[in-house]
């Protein structure tokens, strides 16, 4: 393989990356990090999970990604009394006629933004996981495939616990990353609010189409995965799985704990999947044709955190696995 032919290939193809970032700045002050983790779940054909305290631009970043893409976009607001029908759609009579047809849901568009999904009953979590699982919705006997791209961007908010139905862990799995989006600097906080204050609404240009970004999905195969990196993330995802193995321990306040024992459960091979996806696609975001270990510990944690599961012991300490996966990383050997 010519690694700086297909360097040269990929640094080409890449370039709406730049002109996308661009768009969504006029409209989102900060939060790189964030922005740049919904490019990599939509060029990765991975859903996204964001937990953050209201007001910091969760909805609008979704929405203005959206505006960039020319894609159709829909916001559901879960609440406790939402039907699954309300998300997929269902069968009508039609008296008229004596028959029966099919209204569609809000699902049926390429941005899914599920705000405070943990707000809706299990059923309509689990319509809205099956859709994101099989790419199709089944009403009464009939199937629709869902369009492509198709991307879930689930919210919820991490300081309310009355009214909401937490998702099960092995629905969680579902979503290649989980962002943990934090309050802006200080600076940034002053642009914001200099910028609402402005009469004038900063306008998004559509950059890139969604067959475009069909094209850099197949595009994303291509970016080089050495062995060694491979390797590398089967250490950090087995890491979670047999820490014992790989001799692993955790110290706080003097005291030392056997990684085995913080945590119930490991990550899943979904885990696995996701690392490779994510790294690839954190390559291709910088514009490179191959993959290093800094693109793998960059998104380590968004795919991992809500993968490990801590036992009792470790939350009693405080201990969460943020901080298991920063041992790991620190740990584990960097080829």
């Amino acid at each position: 393989m010519d690694i700086v032919a297909l360097n040269e290939k990929i640094k080409q193809e890449s370039a709406f990356i730049d002109l996308l970032l661009s768009e969504i700045s006029k409209v989102i002050v900060g939060q790189k990090a964030m922005v740049e983790r919904l490019i990599i779940g939509l060029l990765g054909n991975g859903h996204v999970l964001l937990e953050g305290v209201p007001g910091l631009a969760k909805t609008l970043a979704i929405k203005t990604l959206a505006q960039a893409m020319q894609a159709k976009f829909q916001r559901i607001q879960f609440t406790p009394d939402l039907l699954p029908a309300d998300l997929i759609g269902t069968q009508i009579y039609n008296q008229k006629e004596g028959n029966f047809f099919i209204r569609k849901g809000p699902i049926f568009s390429n941005f899914i933004l599920a705000d405070e999904i943990n707000r809706a009953p299990a059923k309509v979590q689990s319509a809205l996981l099956e859709a994101m699982q099989e790419r199709q919705i089944t009403i009464g006997e009939t199937t629709f495939k869902l369009d492509e791209p198709f991307l879930v961007l689930a919210t919820q908010n991490p300081i309310e616990q009355e009214g909401t139905y937490p998702l099960p862990e092995a629905q969680v799995d579902r979503f290649m990353l989980k962002i943990k989006i934090t309050y802006p600097e200080r600076a940034e906080e002053l642009s914001i609010m200099r910028q609402n204050m402005d009469l004038i609404e900063p306008m998004v240009s559509p950059v890139i189409s969604p067959k475009e970004i069909m094209k850099a999905r197949y595009l994303l195969n291509e970016v080089y995965l050495d062995e060694k990196i491979e390797k590398y993330i089967l250490d950090i995802v087995f890491a979670t799985r047999e820490p014992k193995k790989y001799n692993l321990k955790f110290k706080k306040d003097d005291k030392e704990y056997e990684l085995g024992d913080l945590i119930s459960y490991g990550a899943s091979p979904r885990a696995t999947i996701n690392l490779a996806i994510g790294a690839k696609a954190m390559a291709f975001i910088k514009r490179r044709g191959y993959v290093i270990p800094e693109d793998v510990r960059a998104i380590c944690f968004d795919v991992l955190r809500h993968r490990i599961a801590v036992t009792y012991e470790a939350e009693a300490e405080e201990i969460t696995s943020e901080s298991i996966i920063s041992e790991i990383l620190n740990k584990v050997e960097v080829p």
